[in-house]
Parts: C-alpha cells; structure tokens; sequence
C-alpha cells in the first residue's frame, strides 16, 4: 500500500505549510515519487499556493488537477459525496506514487467548530494516519508582521485534548503531534503538557522563528499598492523583520535603524531619505530592506541627482497614503512560504530536522524504494552524509551573490562550516542586502590576513625547487585561489570549492603546486554523478585529462570506484571503448584493454571489465548477448571513458537527452579535497559540491604532503 499521512491542525495560523514542507523532504528520502493531495481546496479558478510549493519540491512531475478533492462550496453543499469524491481522486492519484502528504483544510481565519471533525472523517476515509499540528501562539490575535502572542503549555495542552477527541469520535487515528511556533522557552514544559493530553504517539515541538512570519518587501509592496521608484527588484525578496516610522529627525532616526528594518518617511523628508539611504551603503550601520515615502510630494531634481550619485540598490517604495494608512496595511501584510522564498525554505528545513525526529517519522511511515535511487534521494543522502562529516570548506569567492546565497543554505542546513575569502565588510554587506544570514561564515581577506607572511613561506618552501622566492610567493598567496588552497593544505580547512568566477585552470592549479597526489596515484581525475529518474551513475574522466595512458586510465578507474564508494554507489565498473571484449584491435583499444589488466591486477577486489562498448555495459540483454557471464556487463556502475572527447561529450549527451542531473566535476587523486565549479554554476550546482566536498573530506586517510613531487 502507498505510504500516506495526513496533515490537519486544530485552528488557523500554525504554520502548517512549513511543517508539510517538511514531512515531504522527509519522505523523499526514502520514497522515489511523493505525491501531495489537498481534499479540499478554495477554488478551481485559483491555483491554491501551499499544493503548488510542495509539488515544486517534491519534483514528483504530477499534474496539479489530479492532486485536488473539491472545493469548499462543494463540501459544505453536500458533505457525504464530498468525501465520496475525495476518496476517488485520491484513489486515483496514489497509483502514481510511492507516498502521499495529505494536507488538510484551512477553511477560514477562524476555525469552524467542525473542521477538525470534517478533516479526521477524511483521514479516516483516506485510511491515512493523522499528524496533528497545534499552533504555539495564539490564532485569534492581530498579528503584527506576522508576529502574535504566545501559548501557556496548559493551553496548548487544551487545545490538544479537544482535538484528540474530535480525531477519536471520527476514527482516525493519531501517528505524530508536532506544537509549531513554540514559546522558544518553553518548549520541553509543552511537550510535557502535550504527552499528557495525547499519550502514547510522538510529540514534537518547533520554536516560533520570526523570520518565517515576516513578509518579504515585495509583498509589502502589493499589500500598499505602491510602486518601485529606485532600487533593485532582486533585493525585493527580502523579508522585513521590523518597522520604523521615521518621524523625527534625522540624528534621532539613525541609532535606531536595526538589520532588515522597513523605514516609513513623509516623502518631503528629503534630509532624512538620504541620511537613510547613505547609512544603508556605510558599513557602520545596518542594511535595511526598504524605504517608504509617504505622500504626494515629488522629489526636487537636485534631490534624484544626488539619490543617483549614492548609487544604491535599496528598494524606494512610493506610495500616496498618509502615515497611518501605510503602517496599518504594512503590518498587515503576511509572510508567506512560497516556491520562490529560499531563504524561508533553508529555515524551514534546519528547524524540521533539529527539532522532529525524522528517522522516527520514516520508520512509522515505512517504505520500501527498492533499488530505486532518485535524484532527490541521492540530494538528501549526500547532504546528511555532509552535515555527519561537519567538514570546514573554504569558498574563495565571497563577492559572487551565487556563493552567498549557497552559503546561507550551506549554514542553515548545517552542511558545512564554512570560510568566505574576500573584503568583510563588502561581503557581509552585500549579504544583508539579498536578505541572507552568514554570520555563523568567517569572512578572510587575503590582502590584509595576519596569515600572508606564513602562507608565502610555505609556499616559497614548497615551490623552492622552482626557484620560487619569498617575495614572489607573497605576491602568488594573495590570489584567492592560492590563499584558499593554503589554507586547506594547513589543515585550517578541510576542502575547497572555486571556480564559479574562476577558470578551471586557475583553480586546479594550485592543488597541483601544493596539495599534490595521494601516495600510489598517478593522476588527478575526476567523476560526474549522472542522477538518472531511478540510479545513480558514476562518470570519469570528463573533465581533465584529455588522452590519458593506459596507466592512467587505469589510476582513474580505481579513484573512480573509491569515489562512488564514498556515496554510495556500489563500483561495477566498465572500461569503455568501441569494441567489447577480444572483438576489436587497434591503438586505442589495445589502451584500454591494458588499462584493464592493469587496473585489474591493482585492484583484484574490484569489478572490472574492459573492453566494452557502453550499450553492453548498460544493458542487461546487449551485456549478456556481447559478454555472457559478466560480473558488470548490463550492470555497470561506473564508466571510464578512453579520452576526455569521448568522456565529455557523451555526459552532456545523456545530461541532455535523459534529462540525467550531472552533479560534478568531482576531483579525486588529491591529498585534500579541492573542487571546480563551471563559471555558469547554479546556487544548486554549489550546494551539491559544498557537500560531496566535505564528505570528501570526512573521509579522507590521513595523509601528507609530499614535498620531492613536482607539481
């Protein structure tokens, strides 16, 4: 049967849609397709936003009609077909998939005495076991920026007893009760308080976080219905985290502006406007999300000249309201989790994981994936292999806004510890003005760092074969990519990832010159992980080595297995070329067939079969038509390509043509892990090298340097 569990809670306002976030990201580990079903929706017209966030992160390619029961007019005009009608279509949609996150009802701001009721009659149709979710603060009081008044554990504790009777009266049963938006203090007396209302299931409590109820400036702007005058629309995803009325003079306004603050000023207040704006870009004040100007005074030519020389990207809102109209509709407005609202997401996910015990969850859920191994569930498994390592990464190019905005994830998410290479105050400002949070970073430049003068003996030390001077090597240490390798090979990290503004060479080539080859391996190579719709396969070399020997390829195919060992992936491993087995001749077959015997005889532990065309390597019939009684035939894991022609073409090949996600270039031969980003790189491409970076480095051998190699 399809794992299912349904999601409801007790009143408006819990925060249920972070905490279905989360169960869906839980799932996914585990299931290879989960599917989200909402029973009940507001209209067909509107797309409901919460169903279409979750089917963004599932990346369950499932229509959006087939995961909808009927609409609230049609509950409430006939309740009985209603439930008829939910269990048909979410009979149906429960063949498409492996797991199913049911998310119950939200029918108004204030809850009906029958919801609940209505939501457990489902449950109990959908056989679905229940997670109750109770919200920490109280749903009745206004809200201001999304913030209200929090809960006693006694009345959280009522809440829950009510509902546990409503959910027995309905037979549904109860798997798990998550208390969101806790009291931050009182989080064990309400666990406490909750077990004693509903004993005998889990009891999970997650703190309030004031960040996840903030609205970001660009819904601040709809909510005024005001219009962008200055600024840059990408810092409108920022979230507002506090309002102040700038009514007094400028001298006065100033100590008080705090990180993430909206700034309200009548738009004749032009001496404060600029004191504001140029505080904004001064790195001895905090950066705010945005300035609104109130009414309908137009700024004087001299003013918008002068606004033009500060050159600033802080968002100018122009609105023709008085004061009060515009703080009203400002504190209003809700913060929402969207698809689009990243920072929100990473939050979401790090107080999930930390505060619900989700190996418990998977357990109760129990499924069974099989050999199935998704692009998501590799995602999940590297990044927990990557947080148990807590590894130290290096990111030598802290004013890419790419690499701040995957440090934040990488930070939030406990993927890795990290160092940031650049100006500090230029970084730390940039990062506060796309709304991210780095501060757990530590932030080096190279220039002014009291470590230059070691790190340029070192490397005058290292490089002395050359003729490298301690003057010459100064003047190399203050190249990020030198700094950053410095760094690593001294152990004051464990790994690094460059190259987003960088060329590949620039950033391999300090490895070579410092770090150096493992003991025993020949050549510095490296791997794609191809993440097909249900494997994962390991690809080298694509990307450094354009014709290696027939001992190097050999060398590669055995740091290949190392490396898909590493991950998870079981090394079955196919030494490529345009014949299989003895039916072909010619150099560059008589290569890899030496290869093989080389690598064979290395490694006698391993699966290695060479010559062999990659269609024999892939499939099981070709492979045991061209090879019968092999081991990897048909079965391959890892392919080792001849040259580096073969090898890139044909990952970008299958990249394209079976839409595989191509994770990588993962170097491998090095004695620390160092690895390249392409300059067009995502912030998820650097997500995904942060982490195979630091579990690298967690398990790496001890090893060291050897001096007498040249590099």
């Amino acid at each position: 049967m399809t794992a299912r569990i349904y999601l409801t809670s007790a009143e408006s306002r819990t925060g249920k849609s972070a905490v279905a976030l989360g169960v869906v990201e839980t799932l996914l580990k585990d299931a290879p397709k989960v599917g989200v079903f909402r029973p009940l929706i507001r209209s067909r017209a509107e797309h409901d936003r919460l169903l279409e966030m979750l089917l963004y992160r599932a990346k369950a390619d499932i229509n959006y009609d087939d995961c909808i029961g009927v609409t609230y007019e049609e509950a409430h005009a006939d309740p009985d077909q209603a439930v008829t009608t939910i269990v048909e279509r979410f009979k149906a949609l429960e063949k498409q998939c492996d797991a199913v996150v049911i998310v119950g009802s939200d029918f108004s701001d204030v809850a009906s005495p029958t919801e609940l009721a209505f939501n457990a009659k489902i449950a109990a149709n959908l056989n679905a076991p229940v997670m109750l979710i109770l919200g920490g603060r109280d749903s009745t009081d206004v809200e201001s920026l999304g913030q209200s008044a929090a809960r006693t554990p006694a009345e959280i504790a009522s809440v829950a007893d009510i509902a546990r009777q409503q959910l027995k009266e309905e037979h549904a049963r109860i798997l798990a009760t998550v208390v969101n938006r806790a009291d931050p203090e009182a989080t064990e007396e309400i666990k406490k308080a909750v077990e004693r209302a509903i004993p005998r299931h889990p009891v999970w409590t997650i703190p309030e976080n004031s960040l996840l109820v903030a609205p970001d400036v660009a819904t601040v702007l709809e909510a005024l219905g005001g219009s962008l005058v200055r600024g840059n629309e990408e810092l409108l995803e920022r979230e507002v985290q506090n309002l102040i009325v700038a009514g007094m003079r400028m001298e006065n306004v100033l100590p008080r502006l705090t990180e993430g603050a909206m700034v309200v000023i009548a738009a004749d207040r032009t001496e404060t406007l600029i004191a504001i704006t140029m505080a904004h870009e001064a790195a001895t004040f905090p950066t705010i999300s945005a300035i609104v100007l109130n009414g309908h005074f137009e700024l004087a030519p001299q003013i918008e000249k002068l606004l033009d020389g500060i050159d600033s990207s802080l968002p100018v809102i122009r609105v023709n309201l008085g004061t009060f109209a515009s703080v009203q509709r400002i504190m209003g407005a809700r913060g929402l989790l969207t698809k689009f609202t990243q920072r929100k997401y990473d939050t979401v996910m790090a107080m999930f994981n930390d505060n619900v015990d989700t190996a418990e969850l998977r357990e109760h859920l129990a499924i069974d994936s099989g050999d199935v191994r998704t692009p998501a569930m590799f995602a999940h498994e590297l990044f927990d292999k990557a947080k148990a390592a807590n590894s130290h990464i290096v990111l030598p190019e802290g004013e890419d806004d790419r690499i701040l905005r995957a440090a934040n994830t990488i930070l939030a998410r406990g993927i890795a510890r990290l160092t940031i290479l650049g100006e500090e105050t230029s970084v730390r400002k940039r990062a506060g003005e796309l709304g991210l949070d780095i501060s757990a970073a530590t932030i080096i430049n190279p220039k002014t760092s009291e470590q230059l003068d070691s790190f340029a003996s070192e490397y005058a030390r290292l490089r002395a074969h050359k003729g490298v001077t301690v003057e010459q090597a100064r003047e190399r240490m203050v190249d990020v990519s030198y700094f950053g390798t410095m760094m690593v090979h001294l152990g004051l990290a464990d790994g690094m990832v460059s190259g987003a503004a960088h060329t590949t060479a620039h950033t391999i080539r300090p490895s070579f010159e410092i770090i150096k080859t493992r003991p025993g391996v020949s050549v510095v190579s490296s791997v794609f992980f191809m993440a097909l719709s249900d494997r994962v396969l390991v690809y080298g070399d694509c990307a450094v080595n354009p014709d290696p020997t027939a001992e190097q390829l050999a060398d590669i195919a055995i740091s290949s297995a190392l490396t898909s060992q590493q991950f998870g992936v079981e090394p079955r491993i196919a030494m490529l070329s345009y014949s299989t087995g003895d039916s072909g001749t010619g150099a560059d077959v008589d290569k890899v067939r030496k290869a093989t015997l080389i690598a064979q005889k290395s490694r006698p532990d391993l699966l290695i079969e060479g010559p062999i065309q990659y269609d024999a390597a892939s499939d099981p019939q070709t492979g045991a038509a061209k090879l019968p009684g092999s081991e990897v035939a048909g079965r391959a894991t890892v392919f080792i390509f001849p040259d580096l022609n073969t090898g890139n073409n044909t990952y970008k090949a299958v990249q394209r043509a079976a839409g595989a996600i191509a994770v990588g270039p993962v170097l491998q031969g090095l004695n620390k892990p160092v690895n390249d980003l392409s300059r067009g790189a995502t912030v998820v491409d650097i997500l995904n090298t942060v982490a195979i970076t630091a579990v690298q480095a967690g398990m790496a051998d001890a090893t060291t340097n050897n001096p007498d190699e040249d590099g």
